[in-house]
């Protein structure tokens, strides 16, 4: 019998904008992918905070379907692209996919939402292995 999971993340595009910081170096590279940070960009080619915002939430909102609590995010193994009609899409692979593989996981849904500085994601799957917790399990994956 399957079983729902849902994951949310909330990020204020207020922190994007200290990633972004040149003073501290390249740190998006540490969480977005090269093709997802081809993606997190404007038209005129400036980077796209509340793109990146979304990006970050969904990674955050998918890892907490991973039921890998205590265990550092894999920010790479974590890919949200463009789908068809440009809807959100996930990719996993290494530990991400290990962990998906583990926790019995179907293919993973996402939706993302940005409005009045904030960035929302929202994660859903299903998974064939039971569940033992009740409630939702707040991550602190991002500096």
């Amino acid at each position: 019998m399957s079983q729902p999971l849902v994951g949310v993340d909330l990020v204020p595009l207020a922190r994007v904008g200290e990633l972004l910081d040149p003073d501290i170096g390249p740190v998006l590279r540490r969480f977005l992918s090269t093709e997802e940070l081809a993606a997190s960009r404007t038209p005129d080619g400036a980077p796209d905070r509340a793109g990146i915002a979304g990006r970050l939430a969904a990674k955050e909102a998918v890892f907490k379907l991973l039921g890998a609590v205590g265990r550092p995010v894999p920010w790479q193994g974590i890919e949200v692209l463009r789908g068809p009609g440009g809807r959100p899409g996930v990719r996993l692979s290494g530990t991400a996919a290990e962990l998906a593989q583990h926790a019995g996981l179907g293919p993973i849904d996402v939706s993302i939402s940005h409005d009045a500085g904030f960035a929302i994601a929202v994660a859903a799957a299903t998974t064939s292995r039971p569940t033992h917790l009740a409630g939702s399990v707040t991550s602190k994956g991002m500096p």
